[in-house]
């Protein structure tokens, strides 16, 4: 009996034992956490807006929330339906994205991103909307103007929804446009308006002189604006800012202006700046 109790692997013993009472108390602390956690409650709401528009701001997601949710600071954390809040900030028309988090405080924290605007569309009936870098279309509102191209003029496509998507080709070529301008800088400084005539011809307002510039549709982008170039670089300066009233780069490989009033000039016809385009003057 004595050898049996002297064989007894105490050390092993006394580690399970130890490990069991630590499991149990592992488990006590979780509980007792989980437990806390249920309990604490939300003190403080912070929200974080990025992007450089101003359609939204920190009391109109603060009210919404208050508004569909009710109270937040506060309310005991396990209550907070931080999915649903998240949810519905992502079904706004001026958010890109967002994210709703809970930490250990007991601080609630909202990240948003707004969407960011190309161009502003004034249809033929005066429907106004914006179109998003996406090519969304986005509700107008009057608290904040953003500093975007205006298209309007002979635009058919209307406003039905937020996030709708373009539908017309035109409305797609104007996009297509628009962004073309936004990325260079020379004709986003010469550019202040666009405008779609009653032939559905896209035409340029420009910053300097008030002729009509005639781009036609989105195609061939870059060889249409070279050729606005090559009038504003090798033309404009000869006969002056007033000579002209259309400037026409519609067809390919052609300027075609065309005589303001009673201007008279002589007539041109010829290659400019070594270039094979062909100047036409009517």
């Amino acid at each position: 009996m004595l050898n049996w109790f002297r064989n007894i692997r105490w050390r092993l013993i006394f580690i399970a034992i130890l490990g069991i009472g630590s499991l149990i108390g592992v488990i006590f602390l979780m509980i007792r956490v989980d437990k806390q956690d249920q309990n604490q409650l939300c003190t403080d709401l912070n929200i974080f807006i990025e992007g450089k528009e101003s359609f939204i701001d920190q009391d109109d997601i603060s009210s919404l929330i208050a508004l569909k949710y009710g109270r937040i600071v506060g309310r005991e954390l396990n209550l907070i339906k931080t999915q649903e809040i998240e949810k519905s900030l992502k079904a706004l028309p001026y958010v890109a994205e967002a994210s709703v988090h809970l930490d250990m405080s007991g601080e609630m924290r909202i990240n948003l991103t707004q969407r960011e605007v190309v161009m502003r569309v004034v249809n033929r009936l005066g429907t106004e909307y914006y179109l998003d870098q996406k090519g969304l279309k986005v509700p107008t509102t009057l608290k904040y103007v953003p500093r975007v191209l205006i298209a309007s003029g002979n635009i058919a496509e209307g406003y039905k929804e937020p996030l709708e998507a373009m539908d017309s080709k035109l409305l797609k070529d104007l996009f297509q446009v628009v962004n073309y301008i936004n990325n260079d800088e020379l004709w986003s400084n010469q550019v202040v308006q666009i405008y779609v005539n009653q032939n559905d011809d896209i035409e340029l307002v420009p910053r300097i002189g008030d002729q009509q510039l005639i781009i036609g549709t989105a195609d061939s982008l870059d060889q249409k604006f070279e050729l606005l170039q090559v009038f504003y670089k090798n033309i404009m300066p000869k006969v002056g800012i007033e000579a002209y009233e259309k400037v026409n780069v519609k067809y390919a490989g052609q300027i075609i202006c065309e005589k303001r009033g009673d201007w008279s000039f002589d007539g041109m016809q010829k290659s400019a700046a070594n270039k094979e385009e062909e100047i036409k003057v009517l």
